[in-house]
């Protein structure tokens, strides 16, 4: 019996009155932060592509429906910028209202009050996680409901697409199949159905040969598939060797992708999943294409999620910097913070991709100046 009894009063301290009054208040601003940005986001691109829309007769149920599939992709981005908004004026108006004062007096310190604020910024962490999974497809949807899928001008492989009523044509790029599959070819007509100057590799392991067959050019049906003309098969067992049977035609029962489907393959990085923009680098890296740009937006999907708990231990200590800036001061310090990290990931995405640093280094540079910075402010806070 007194063992039961001494321990029910540590079960509750362990989240005290403070405790859920702090949680409150971050969340009350968070979620207010965090469905108000989108909604902004929404107007001002309304605003300026309305006219676009309507030039390529887009029903209206379809604008509104893009922007359903458009929330995940902006929550995802302005999760960290919540968190600091969040962070700075629940720990500015504690500061401004001598709680955080009164706190400290009954013995407190200022790293048990924030407390709260760092383990929900944790929880903001693991969802954006969560959400920068669900927001490629959504993207994907969202740009062919607004006829985006074939107006970009490169893709991730470095190929150029143009599109029309009349004829899609692509030219110099990779496309990455099913098995590890890799498909290079100079020249793409999806009205025609034909492809000119086409490899496809499987690559071998302990198991099996690589197969390389490559071909001056090739022709789709829906009956046959494939059809390669003039070219060349290698069966290559090892380094060694190179067993090489020449064709007048061929065809690529592997290669089942239409002509279509080879032209919608110019996927952005902000379409894909982790898991798919890893494999689709893999497979870029196997046909020798430049990947260090795509490496950074790689590392970018796991390092914007831990700036939310670096960017809550960077805003509580400078939220109680001054007790009278009030709502000008939370306002300036988050919007200064949140352009300052924008213009950094901007800047290290162009760092990597030229190879000064690394990509890995450009992705999470930010974050280690921005980590660097919150211990220095969180050991010289008062506490």
């Amino acid at each position: 019996m007194s063992g039961t009894t001494a321990a029910a009063p540590r079960r509750r301290h362990l989240i005290r009155p403070l405790d859920r009054y702090v949680a409150v208040e971050f969340l009350r601003i968070f979620l207010v932060t965090s469905l108000g940005f989108p909604l902004l986001v929404f107007v001002v691109d309304l605003v300026d592509n309305l006219r676009k829309y309507t030039e390529r007769n887009i029903p209206m149920a379809d604008i509104a429906l893009s922007y359903v599939y458009f929330v995940p992709d902006t929550m995802y981005k302005v999760l960290p910028a919540a968190v600091l908004f969040a962070t700075v004026f629940t720990v500015g108006n504690l500061t401004r209202h001598a709680e955080l004062t009164a706190a400290k007096a009954s013995g407190m310190s200022f790293h048990r009050v924030v407390r709260p604020i760092f383990v929900l910024s944790a929880f903001a962490a693991v969802l954006a996680l969560i959400i920068g999974e669900l927001s490629p497809p959504a993207n994907s949807k969202r740009l062919a409901l607004l006829r985006e899928s074939c107006l970009t001008s490169t893709a991730p492989s470095g190929g150029l697409v143009v599109c029309n009523e009349s004829t899609v044509t692509r030219y110099n790029f990779v496309f990455g199949g099913e098995g590890g599959r890799v498909v290079r070819a100079t020249f793409l007509n999806v009205r025609e159905a034909r492809l000119q100057e086409v490899e496809t590799e499987v690559r071998g392991d302990s198991l099996r040969p690589t197969l390389l067959i490559a071909a001056s050019g090739g022709t789709w049906t829906s009956e046959q598939g494939w059809m390669l003309r003039l070219g060349h098969a290698h069966m290559i067992p090892d380094a060694q060797e190179d067993m090489v049977m020449a064709f007048d035609s061929l065809i690529d029962r592997r290669m089942v992708e239409t002509p279509q489907e080879l032209r919608a393959s110019d996927k952005t990085s902000d379409e894909m999943t982790y898991g798919q923009l890893s494999r689709f680098i893999a497979t870029l890296e196997r046909a020798g294409a430049e990947v260090r740009g795509l490496r950074v937006e790689l590392m970018l999907k796991v390092a914007i999620p831990v700036t939310c708990i670096l960017i809550a231990m960077f805003g509580a200590p400078l939220a109680t910097s001054t007790q009278r800036g009030g709502t000008a001061f939370g306002v300036g310090v988050s919007l200064g913070t949140t352009v300052l990290i924008l213009l950094l990931i901007q800047l290290t995405k162009a760092v990597g991709k030229s190879g000064v640093v690394s990509p890995e280094l450009a992705a999470w540079f930010p974050n280690i100046l921005v980590g660097a910075v919150a211990l220095v402010l969180l050991a010289r806070v008062r506490t």
